[in-house]
């Protein structure tokens, strides 16, 4: 991790959220009472109508301290040491978008469809739950209801990096409002290995920076250990200060949360009362 990093963030603070995140959500599973709403909020969010949903991802939240200009809204591909959700694993619930569109429209000698993409799958033993076209997704799921049953159907949702800048609007808000389901691109051109490609996916997460000064980032679940969820923290933060202006310095705060849960503090750049003295 870089020096300027190393210097402000405490890894031993990271060490306590991660321990005391992953103890309270130990608790929950073995309680039978109705779910609470105890997301912890800031000022930007609380205007925002928005359920609460328990899908046992866990949450870092970046807090910056001004608005990022808009040539940074592009997501970005974050690698992480541990990877949270594992493709030939049946809870790993994935939809992958495919570019079926005609060769003509986006400048390759490849145009995919379901049967090929399932077959190449298949002879790499991966286990994609859904494979869906471009031109289907922009045919058949107009409707707000239809976008949200897609929503809720799939863990994680994959795209071939051709259609990433024309899903937003197919999409539509659900998907990008809390940048919990934003597809991951995947590069599927040419005879390279898939496998290798989604797993790295998988293996990533997706800091897309918003019209707002929040956002937030997949970096584990609820099952994993302490150690791996910490190592996660800490390449995200890593990563992120990478994308960030000023780096580190333009960071508010880090909070570490479950969909559900209080959001608790890995790091805040506090004023210096000192210097307003």
């Amino acid at each position: 991790m870089a020096s300027t990093t190393m210097a402000k963030i405490n890894e031993d603070q990271v060490r306590k959220a991660v321990k005391a995140l992953l103890k309270w959500k130990k608790l929950q599973s073995k309680k039978t009472h109705e779910p609470q709403n105890l997301n912890s909020l800031s000022d930007e969010e609380e205007n925002e109508e928005d359920e609460v949903v328990d899908d046992n991802f866990i949450y870092l939240q970046l807090t910056l301290k001004k608005i990022p200009p808009k040539e940074l809204t592009t997501p970005h591909k974050i690698t992480l040491p541990n990877p949270f959700l594992h493709p030939l694993e049946s809870f790993a619930n994935i939809c992958l978008i495919i570019d079926d569109r005609p060769r003509k429209l986006h400048n390759s000698k490849t145009k995919l469809d379901v049967e090929t993409v399932q077959k190449k799958l298949n002879s790499e033993g991966i286990s994609i739950t859904k494979v869906l076209k471009f031109t289907k997704l922009k045919s058949e799921y107009k409707s707000f209801d239809s976008k949200l049953d897609l929503y809720s159907s799939y863990e994680l949702f994959l795209a071939d990096k051709r259609v990433m800048n024309l899903l937003p609007g197919l999409l539509g808000k659900q998907f990008y409002k809390k940048k919990r389901k934003v597809p991951v691109p995947v590069d599927l051109r040419g005879n390279s290995s898939w496998k290798e490609e989604i797993e790295r996916a998988c293996s990533s997460t997706l800091l897309c920076l918003g019209s707002g000064t929040c956002s937030v980032l997949k970096i584990g679940r609820g099952g994993m250990e302490n150690g791996e969820v910490m190592e996660n923290v800490l390449a995200a933060i890593d990563g992120i200060i990478e994308f960030v202006p000023k780096k580190l310095n333009g960071v508010r705060a880090f909070h570490l949360k479950f969909s559900d849960s209080l959001a608790l503090p890995v790091y805040e750049d506090l004023p210096d009362q000192s210097a307003k003295q």
